[in-house]
């Protein structure tokens, strides 16, 4: 079994979100199962130096983009045993950051268009499976329909299209079809590429892949209703036949923290009591908190956003600081949030620490020293904060949506089973019961103690996953 997998962000080469930890960890888990897998990205001008100095390049070749015909270098690096390629285009990608720019219509509908036209270099490597990721991959499988149906490279090969966020769907002017794709104006129907009198990548690739997958089981039964279907949940309805979620996992060897360099003590399950309070008096610490190791962390490691139900925090701000709790948050984002957290550290400097930025090593101490994370997302479709948290024996606190409610099982006081705690209305009032729950949960320390072993037990590893994935590709190609 061949697989492209297509991206456009990847660990630890570029990353924005959720998509480039999976185009990392699911690739790898699908080689150790003896899949010849091999991702493909855009060569970023971010990508670090050390990476980039150490990439061969394999070929270069014109690719057509409407009626010009751009320059693509292909160019190639082994990591941890997964090959990479890298689209070279310095006009394109030699730029600060993934996206966001007036032209990212253009730069993917190139990237697409450089990835087919790719195969051709990679050393007899004919796919069976096209990978594709979100709407930058969406025109893949139109190009492999329309363009690419006699190229001996694509005899056998089928699209898989992962929706790992409906929200994001590079909606463009229809004059894009002919102008950038190369395409006819028959693709601007209700039934192909039409959108709200635009045309959208997303739906490109939900129309025109052989199966359709996201990336947990809820947030595919999620994005068939109007509130999370973003205008595409009757498309999604109709092509329910080839849709399924299969929920995200975690590298198991990347996340440890027996071996975290991060972390001022290391620990595993049998040693996570010592390990975390070494690491809690540290992040108290660094954050200018008082060192008390009877007060409960409750931690927040995010973007800063709507969507990760941020507007609930700020809500009931003052109610939190009112609980046993210090409170300590890492994240960027809307400048509103940004400076509202800013102030209640300034204004509770025994209570609130905060880190306005990313900080990887920061994360990783949060993890491991914090008691809960919080994660009241308005919508989630995975989600692996979570699941990071549990690896490193954090407790936790989730809405009730997507990949959260896949995976966080919440505790039951009277069985003492549960991972995690969690609420199922977007109300802040609801999320502040719950978190006074937590508290008065952690004061008892044996049944809070059941709780993160809970969490260390819990099998988020890719494994399941990855098992899902070979059976979904079997069944495309038996078919």
């Amino acid at each position: 079994m061949k697989v492209l997998f297509v991206t456009a962000e990847a660990e630890p080469f570029a990353k924005t979100g959720g998509l480039a930890d999976v185009a990392f960890a699911l690739p790898k888990a699908l080689h150790k199962k003896g899949i010849d897998v091999r991702v493909i990205m855009p060569k970023y001008g971010d990508i670090d130096a050390d990476f980039a100095n150490k990439m061969s390049q394999l070929s270069s070749f014109g690719v057509s983009v409407g009626w010009r015909n751009q320059y693509c270098g292909l160019e190639y690096l082994n990591y941890d045993g997964i090959p990479f390629y890298f689209i070279d285009n310095e006009y394109y990608f030699k730029r600060p950051g993934c996206y966001g720019y007036f032209d990212d219509g253009e730069r993917f509908a190139f990237f697409d268009r450089a990835v087919m036209e790719s195969v051709k270099h990679m050393d007899s490597f004919e796919p069976d499976i096209i990978h594709c990721n979100d709407w930058h991959t969406g025109m893949i499988p139109v190009y492999l329909r329309d363009v690419y149906y006699s190229s001996p490279e694509f005899a056998n090969a089928h699209v898989v299209f992962t929706i790992h966020n409906l929200k994001y769907q590079g909606i463009y002017s229809p004059a894009v079809l002919e102008e950038l794709l190369g395409l006819n104006m028959g693709y601007f129907t209700e039934e192909k590429l039409k959108f709200m009198d635009c045309i959208s990548f997303m739906k490109a690739g939900i129309v025109y892949a052989d199966r359709i997958t996201t990336v947990s089981e809820t947030y595919a039964d999620e994005i068939k209703g109007d509130l999370a279907g973003e205008g595409l949940d009757g498309l999604l309805r109709e092509k329910s036949f080839k849709l399924c979620g299969i929920v995200n996992g975690i590298d198991f060897e990347r996340y440890d923290p027996a071996t975290d360099k991060n972390l001022v003590l290391n620990y595993d399950r049998n040693s996570y009591a010592a390990g975390k309070a070494a690491n809690k008096a540290e992040l108290q610490r660094t954050m200018g908190l008082p060192e008390e190791a009877d007060k409960p962390v409750l931690a927040v490691v995010s973007r800063l956003t709507r969507q990760k139900g941020i507007d609930l925090i700020t809500c009931v701000m003052e109610q939190i600081l009112d609980t046993d709790a210090q409170f300590v948050l890492l994240g960027s984002g809307d400048t509103d949030y940004q400076d509202f957290f800013e102030y209640y550290a300034s204004a509770y400097p025994g209570k609130v620490g905060v880190k306005i930025g990313f900080d990887d090593s920061l994360a990783s101490l949060i993890y491991a020293g914090a008691d809960i994370l919080l994660m009241p997302s308005q919508f989630e479709p995975c989600g692996i904060s979570q699941m990071i948290a549990m690896r490193y024996g954090t407790v936790p606190l989730v809405r009730e949506t997507g990949g959260l409610k896949d995976t966080v099982l919440p505790y039951n006081k009277y069985t003492g089973e549960g991972n995690g705690f969690s609420f199922s209305n977007y109300n802040a009032h609801e999320m502040l019961d719950i978190i006074r729950n937590a508290v008065d949960v952690y004061k008892n320390k044996p049944a809070f103690n059941g709780i993160i072993k809970a969490g260390l037990d819990t099998d988020n590893t890719w494994e399941t996953g990855a098992d899902k994935y070979v059976a979904l590709y079997n069944d495309i190609c038996e078919k």
